[in-house]
């Protein structure tokens, strides 16, 4: 029988891991920031961060390692963070990557359309079942619109979306207005 005290503290722990992991995609988008794994240790604190270009993580030295560590113990109260980065086994099966990735693509100013096919048959060619890629926001007019590029096969519902499916949300903030708050799975 579980307790309102281990209730109470998984929920805490997975907030804070939310927090933490909201925090470091916004610092780290343009290094291909992919996740974030958080585990509790006897000494402290042990996250691993997934990411396409671990050396703009890393830093110079190890300097925004070192500001990183500070952060984390300061404004998220973790005691003692060991913080380890990896690399990304597969870049462009990660829904987060490729999400950041049409973002930075986006604020270049490469068209939006050519981006989404890009990026859509680097996904397949990646290995993917399937791929959907919804880019909203003023794309070429005043007027607000929506455009879904899809590939191969793609689940909505049923169990297979738990386990199958990846989604990352990104915004593109351009001169026009903002792109973004469509799925990129």
């Amino acid at each position: 029988m579980t307790g309102p005290r281990i209730k109470k503290y998984f929920l805490e722990y997975s907030l804070k891991k939310a927090m933490i992991d909201e925090f470091l995609a916004n610092y780290f988008y343009t290094a291909g920031y992919a996740g974030v794994d958080l585990y509790k240790t006897p000494t402290g604190y042990r996250i691993v961060i997934y990411a396409e270009y671990p050396g703009r993580i890393i830093g110079r030295r190890g300097s925004v390692i070192k500001k990183l560590t500070h952060i984390l113990q300061r404004h998220f109260g973790l005691e003692n963070p060991n913080i380890t980065v990896s690399l990304v086994p597969n870049p462009d099966l990660n829904a987060r990557v490729v999400a950041f990735r049409i973002v930075r693509a986006l604020e270049k100013g490469i068209r939006y359309r050519r981006v989404a096919l890009g990026m859509l048959r680097r996904i397949m060619a990646a290995g993917a079942i399937g791929a959907e890629i919804v880019i909203s926001g003023k794309l070429r007019s005043e007027r607000a619109k929506y455009e879904k590029l899809r590939a191969g096969k793609i689940y909505k519902a049923g169990d297979q979306v738990e386990y199958l499916v990846d989604r990352a949300v990104a915004k593109a903030l351009l001169a026009r207005g903002v792109y973004g708050g469509g799925d990129y799975s």
